[in-house]
Parts: C-alpha cells; structure tokens; sequence
C-alpha cells in the first residue's frame, strides 16, 4: 500500500480499538470512565470558580492549585470524550491530525502537571522553611512567570516529537491498539527506522518528567528536615 505521509495526513483515519483483551466489557468500563470524568469536570470546574469568587483565595499558593485544576480538566477532556464515544458507539475513527492534536495535549499537559507539582512543592519549602519571608519571594507576578515558563518549556519539548511522528510514513497501517492516540501505539505503525523517535521519547520522559520527581523528592525532604 502507498505511503500516507504528511501531504495527505488530513484524509487518513485511524482506527482506535480501545483496551485489547476487554472488548466484551467495554460498555461495563464505560460506566465508571464516565462517572470519573463527570465528577472530575465538576469538581475541578468548582475549584476555579470558588478561587476566582472567594477573595481569600487570591494568595499565590492558590494559583498552582488553579493550574493543575485547568490542567487536569484539559488532560480529561481530551481524551475521555472520544473514549466514550468508542466505548459506547464503537466510533474508534479518528482523522490523523485530530490523533496528532490528542497526542500533544495528553503528553504536553501531563509533563505540564508534574512541573505543576514541582513548583507547589518549592511554595510549601518556602512557606516551611522561612515563613516570614514567604509573601515576599512567592509572589502572583512569580508564579505567573512560573506558569509561562512551565508551558513554554512542555511545548518546545513535547511539539518536535509530534511533527516528527506526523511526518513519519505509515504504509496504510492504522489500527490502534490503545483507547487513545498514545505515543508509542503510532510509532510501533510507521513503516521506517524510529530508533531516533524512541531514544527522543525516552529523554523527553526523564527531562520532562524524571527531573521533576527527583526535584519535588527533594523538596518534600528539605521541608522535613526543616519541620524537624
């Protein structure tokens, strides 16, 4: 079969099959998916709106809890509402370039999330560790930078990887075996060399996600120490 490559990428679907083994219960693994989604669209959609209403809850600390609130709803809503639809109705169609969208909002919003909890754990060792000092150095314009430079630095990670992925030729191979667009469910279907895209996956994950965890471990253990 002819390559699909990037020139025709708009008029390609694939195919989502949703979670292999389990096909016969998907309606069963339906119920709870939706119910999950629905109590956390509720729930982090009244975390943003209680902060943006209640003038206590102006202070900078809430404004990461704002964040992961906005990023959680995103990461959800990107990929629950096509699962259902899959789960419910079998419509597993999903055009190359709506596939490629959901791949960099899952992986750009979840590396976002891990810095997310980095910088919330750097404001819990200042308000630990000098408390005094705390409105001085964690301040809105601060924290604002923060955010910037934290979804600056997830799309220059993470948007190389997509373009690449999307210029790869897949050869009319386009059944996945995922309930969404993950990384690796598309590179295992190209019809070329991806040790490079591989390698690149693995740095991204420790870069963006790795150095995260070792940093917020870090963090949480000086907090101890200075509770201590």
């Amino acid at each position: 079969m002819s390559a699909i490559n990037s020139t025709d990428i708009g008029s390609h679907l694939f195919i989502l099959l949703g979670i292999p083994g389990l096909e016969a219960a998907h309606i069963w693994i339906s119920v709870p998916l939706c119910s999950m989604y629905i109590a956390s669209l509720s729930r982090n959609t009244g975390v943003l709106v209680v902060r943006l209403v209640e003038r206590s809850l102006q202070q900078p600390k809430y404004l990461f809890l704002s964040m992961l609130a906005s990023s959680d709803l995103i990461l959800s809503s990107t990929t629950v509402p096509k699962m259902l639809l899959m789960l419910w109705f079998k419509a597993g169609e999903i055009s190359f370039a709506a596939c490629f969208t959901q791949m960099f909002f899952v992986h750009a919003v979840f590396a976002l999330e891990s810095a997310i909890l980095l910088a919330m754990s750097f404001d819990r060792y200042v308000a630990t560790s000098d408390p005094l000092r705390y409105r001085a150095v964690v301040t809105k314009p601060l924290v604002r930078r923060i955010g910037v430079a934290s979804i600056l630095r997830r799309v220059c990670v993470v948007l190389p990887f997509v373009l690449f992925l999307k210029r790869l030729p897949y050869c009319g191979h386009h059944i996945v075996h995922h309930a969404y667009c993950e990384h690796m469910g598309i590179v295992q279907l190209a019809c070329a060399n991806i040790t490079v895209i591989i390698a690149y996956g693995l740095i991204v994950t420790f870069s963006a996600i790795g150095l995260d965890i070792i940093f917020i471990t870090v963090s949480y253990a000086l907090i101890l120490r200075a509770v201590f």
